[in-house]
């Protein structure tokens, strides 16, 4: 089987590279934006930038399936840089693409990523492509940035409410992407979170016992945030890109949980837990 695997140089994306090589049956495309040694011996990089829809199209040709993996940005950018991806597998004859989507895909989102993704989402809808989209929760690894600086300041300062998180890992991630990959198309869409979903208050508990340092969640205000952000700097989009996932949180939608990385990778799912007590790789 042809695959071929968007954003290969990122975490997610080389994760899925490297397992789907693991099979001596499956030629791997790994598209990439820049040129990279490619990691297996059946692993083909192709050089092709988002907006190169020309290298797009050569990259895909006689692909059976397409890991799509989300382009990052502003949200303007990634929607061209989506609706690119998806023309061209539409007109190389893609059979199945697998595409990352979040938890939180839906208009009425008041995070700026959860409407790319409903939108990417539909996309593909009217694209007609076959697909098994994965709509993953919050990255523990990601949401880590908040929770690192607690082991010398004591406190999770977020404009989280009471939000319940179900954080998942990007190696479960990844293992689920590439079960998707190596299966026929679902057409639905697959819940990958962690095995519990905590509010901030756990959540700084759970951080505490791994630090073993007191450790206490302090929510404050969006504006506080804002004001906190702009004092250390931050970029503009970055700032309303954060101070809208946690306004999405504080509604609950990451709040829920699904077996459904047990179920495509038969493991277990990691906890924030044990993803704290792990030492990141690389």
């Amino acid at each position: 089987m042809r695959i071929a695997v968007t954003a290969a140089g990122g975490r997610v994306g080389g994760q899925v590279v490297e397992l789907l090589a693991d099979d001596e049956n499956n030629q791997v495309v790994a598209l990439c934006r820049r040129s990279q040694p490619p990691p297996r011996g059946n692993v083909t990089v192709a050089v092709a930038d988002y907006m190169d829809t020309r290298a797009l199209h050569t990259a895909l040709q006689e692909v059976d399936t397409l890991v799509f993996i989300s382009s990052d940005g502003e949200t303007a950018q990634l929607l061209i840089h989506h609706h690119n991806i998806v023309q061209a597998a539409t007109d190389c004859g893609v059979r199945h693409l697998v595409a990352l989507s979040g938890l939180d895909a839906d208009l009425a989102s008041p995070f700026c990523y959860a409407v790319t993704n409903r939108q990417t989402e539909l996309m593909l809808e009217a694209a007609g492509v076959a697909v098994s989209i994965a709509r993953a929760s919050i990255y523990t690894e990601f949401f880590a940035h908040w929770l690192s600086g607690a082991r010398a300041s004591g406190e999770i300062r977020l404009p989280a409410g009471a939000g319940r998180i179900s954080l998942v890992s990007l190696p479960d991630v990844g293992r689920a992407m590439a079960a998707l990959a190596r299966s026929g198309p679902t057409g639905r869409q697959h819940d990958l979170t962690g095995p519990e979903s905590l509010d901030p208050e756990a959540i700084a508990g759970v951080v505490a016992e791994a630090y073993g340092v007191p450790v206490r969640y302090v929510d404050i205000t969006p504006a506080e945030y804002l004001a906190e952000l702009a004092a250390e700097g931050e970029d503009a989009w970055w700032m309303y890109a954060y101070s809208s996932m946690f306004a999405s949180i504080r509604e609950q939608r990451w709040a829920r949980t699904s077996n459904e990385v047990a179920t495509l990778t038969g493991r277990r799912p990691v906890s924030l837990a044990e993803a704290l007590r792990t030492p990141p790789a690389g």
